[in-house]
């Protein structure tokens, strides 16, 4: 079960947000104070922090600024400071995420679930930890894909998109859904960041496709990672 740590003053919004994330089947420690963040966040190792920037004690970038010195554990900044340089600031000091009050809690679940889903140090419990598709090894722990026992170098976000794929096999995405998958639910740019992440992979892969699989383009659909029956 992942752990949330939870870091928010407000004790009202910390119950909701609480029993949601209880719902969606996480394991949550709440702390009130800014100053006893860190103390929670090396006692427990959390997998994902939900972290309010104005707190008492100590504020939200002080504590991201310190999470960030020894760890890439996913953070999300809740804050009711909508201005877009506040959202840049967080962006800047590593935050992964950035939701502002007021929030609906369903759509904290699904960015939280967005965001540990993109984390390299996140796997499944109930998914295998590789996958082999013939030649090619995916190994889902050390993110790594390997095509004939050779490393293949993809970029972070290209190596996301070709995981999540994976651990999809044989399901059509939308643009849209893989933008919301792998790039997140704040994404402004075009959804050509998707065909030009697809047209990378293919040929990175090479010749995988000839006999094994290959990555389909379904006109008016998406994209469907395609394995073959042996």
């Amino acid at each position: 079960m992942k752990k949330i740590l939870i870091v928010e003053d407000e004790i009202a919004i910390s119950m909701v947000l609480k029993a949601y994330m209880q719902r969606a089947g996480y394991e949550i420690i709440q702390i009130y104070d800014g100053s006893q963040a860190l103390i929670a966040y090396k006692e427990h190792e959390p997998d994902l922090v939900l972290l309010d920037v104005m707190l008492p004690g100590m504020d939200g970038w002080t504590i991201l600024d310190k999470i960030r010195e020894s760890s890439s554990c996913p953070v999300i900044m809740l804050t009711a400071l909508g201005d877009v340089d506040y959202r840049l600031s967080g962006f800047k000091s590593g935050a992964d995420d950035y939701i502002s009050k007021p929030f609906v809690a369903d759509e904290v679940v699904a960015r939280v679930q967005a965001v540990l889903r993109r984390s390299p140090a996140f796997v499944d419990e109930e998914s295998e930890n590789f996958k082999q598709l013939g030649s090619l090894k995916v190994d889902f722990n050390s993110y790594q894909v390997h095509l004939n026992e050779e490393e293949i170098p993809f970029t972070p976000r290209d190596l996301s998109l070709f995981i999540f794929l994976v651990k999809h096999p044989n399901h059509i995405f939308t643009r849209e859904q893989l933008l919301d998958q792998v790039w997140g639910m704040d994404y402004d740019g075009s959804d050509r960041a998707v065909d030009l992440a697809i047209k990378r992979i293919r040929k990175s892969l090479g010749k995988w496709p000839d006999t094994e699989g290959e990555i389909k383009t379904l006109r008016g659909m998406g994209y469907q990672l395609l394995v073959y029956e042996n």
